[in-house]
């Protein structure tokens, strides 16, 4: 027990290291939170600093999830030596999920910038490939596949939450892949609350209402775009 209680706090404090704080800070000198959407994440990043800033910001926060699940998560057979799930899952599966989701939760609330962080989406992309990465390729593909085909980027979500659970079906049933039961249950609940998430999404959607991407064109950020005093 004491070893999952450590992992879980190396986790989340590995996930509350606020990437797009500090890039607001050495970019421009500001705190991100006060502009655009007032979101603590890759995607505000994006919107107010530009993609240079973004892209450091996304890969940081995805690195913080992929961290936490596949290495962190191993520190526990070092620390504790024993099984740390419930009986009937993996430990090792288990363990992957739990630091994996500390880290998202640190990122959503970080102890470093009073507990107000971002949604999370990038640093639970980082945990998923940390978990079982070829089923999360798979819709990850699916995601950027429809977005390209639409510009529709809650459309791209919704078709990755679906196809996330199924290619796990499809990769057990018949390729024999070795993905453990805790792992599956835990798809399902996330890709059923990235579905219910998006249901304001969905009837846009079905009312033809949905914003769309505009252009593909790397962004400038909203500062750099002001000129000049």
């Amino acid at each position: 027990m004491i070893s999952l209680v450590v992992v879980l706090l190396a986790s989340y404090l590995v996930g509350a290291i606020p990437s797009s704080l500090w890039a607001g800070r050495i970019y421009k000198n500001i705190d991100i939170r006060e502009y655009g959407s007032g979101n603590a994440g890759a995607t505000n990043t994006f919107r107010v600093l530009g993609w240079k800033a973004g892209v450091i910001v996304l890969i940081v926060d995805f690195a913080k999830g992929l961290f936490a699940a596949a290495v962190i998560s191993q520190l526990a057979w070092q620390i504790g030596g024993g099984p740390v799930s419930p009986a009937v899952w993996d430990p090792d599966s288990f363990l992957r999920i739990v630091c994996g989701a500390a880290a998202v939760f640190g990122h959503m609330f970080p102890v470093y910038a009073s507990f107000e962080g971002g949604k999370g989406a990038a640093t639970a992309a980082g945990m998923l490939y940390g978990i079982e990465p070829l089923s999360i390729s798979i819709a990850v593909a699916v995601f950027l596949t429809v977005i390209l085909l639409t510009r529709y980027v809650s459309l791209g979500s919704i078709s990755g939450a679906i196809i996330y659970p199924i290619s796990q079906f499809v990769l057990i049933r018949w390729f024999d892949w070795p993905i453990d039961s805790s792992v599956v249950i835990f798809t399902l609940i996330l890709a059923a609350a990235i579905i219910a998430k998006h249901h304001g999404n969905i009837r846009r959607l079905i009312n033809g209402t949905e914003n769309r991407i505009k252009s593909f064109k790397p962004a400038k950020g909203l500062l750099n775009e002001q000129p000049e005093n």
